[in-house]
């Protein structure tokens, strides 16, 4: 039993200690000569034309992150459909509660005019 929670801390310990690392070195390795055309919006050394600051509607991104959310959790009543036939009562009533709960969210961002584009 320790054996296996030793693993478990040591997995933790490791994935704490290299983001602090990778952090750590390219604050040390980085750059530190910055000059005008680094500091450019693009490095390039193309000057741009036009005005280079565009705002794009956050709708875009909430669309794509809502078809994200509910494209990711039909994945998850993929395994429920196959495996249909094999299932104890108590799976198929926490499948539909799950439906029920995507539901209820997509009836929710429909009310919040999330959906409507304009």
């Amino acid at each position: 039993m320790l054996s296996q929670w030793g693993f478990v801390l040591i997995l933790s310990v490791i994935a704490m200690i290299i983001p602090v690392a990778a952090i750590t070195i390219g604050h040390f390795l980085g750059p530190r000569r910055p000059d005008p055309i680094k500091n450019e919006t693009y490095e390039s050394g193309v000057e741009t034309i036009g005005d280079t600051w565009v705002q794009f509607r956050a709708q875009y991104y909430l669309i794509g992150l809502i078809f994200l959310i509910f494209d990711v959790e039909v994945i998850f009543l993929f395994p429920i459909a196959i495996a249909y036939q094999g299932l104890s009562f108590f799976s198929v009533i926490a499948a539909a509660t799950f439906v029920v709960i995507l539901i209820l969210g997509l009836f929710l961002e429909w009310q919040k005019g999330a959906l409507e584009w304009s």
